[in-house]
């Protein structure tokens, strides 16, 4: 096991129910250390005693912040809702305009929860080996359902359908993920109505 991916690592697999909560209180409170006071100073001590904790109990845990950093962002992954919306849209084709909206809409609740803290996953959050692959993952399925729901909807006039699976892909996760976490606020409303414009009128093109 490569050392970079052993330091990312939660030391303790949670057995009993009180070690597990006491997990969720953990990762909870480094969720609010570092949205307030940014990764630098999000220290282990300072997340032991927002989780009301002993920095040894964080410890035996956690080996570093680095680990909750990487748990954070992993856990960030596996509640994705935009894969969900799009498995829905393929089950049951709606228009391109509603079909388009959904999984904008979903991907931008996705980031919209704690901004701060998207800013800091997405700028600082250490990379493994394993995380690296599970998000490779994540684009390949969400990559595979827009290639899917594209082949099957009647109004998708667009020819290379893999490359527009890719570019609708990158465009949303590339475009939502550095507007929801930057620091000033944003309408998420014209957000989601700007990107469904651009992307069906994208889609309706026949060439």
């Amino acid at each position: 096991m490569p050392p970079d991916h052993r330091r990312l690592q939660p030391r303790k697999q949670p057995r009993q129910v009180r070690a597990e909560l006491t997990r969720q209180r953990i990762l909870t409170a480094a969720a609010h250390v570092f949205a307030e006071h940014g990764y630098a100073a999000g220290t282990t001590n300072r997340i032991a005693e927002r989780a009301r904790i002993s920095i040894g109990s964080l410890y035996q845990y956690y080996p570093n912040k680095d680990a909750i950093l990487a748990e954070l962002l992993t856990r960030h992954l596996d509640g994705d809702r935009s894969t969900a919306a799009l498995r829905q849209c393929s089950d049951t084709p709606e228009p391109l305009d509603d079909t388009v909206r959904a999984f904008v809409r979903a991907v931008i609740e996705n980031h919209h929860d704690d901004p701060r803290l998207l800013r800091i996953m997405l700028e600082q959050a250490p990379r493994s080996g394993e995380l690296l692959e599970r998000m490779a993952r994540y684009e390949r399925e969400m990559i595979g359902h827009l290639r899917d729901l594209f082949d099957r909807h009647p109004e998708v006039q667009v020819q290379d359908k893999d490359t527009a699976a890719r570019l609708v892909a990158s465009t949303v996760e590339l475009t939502v993920h550095p507007l929801v976490a930057a620091p000033g606020p944003i309408d998420t409303a014209r957000l989601e109505n700007e990107l469904v414009a651009m992307i069906t009128t994208y889609l309706r093109t026949n060439r």
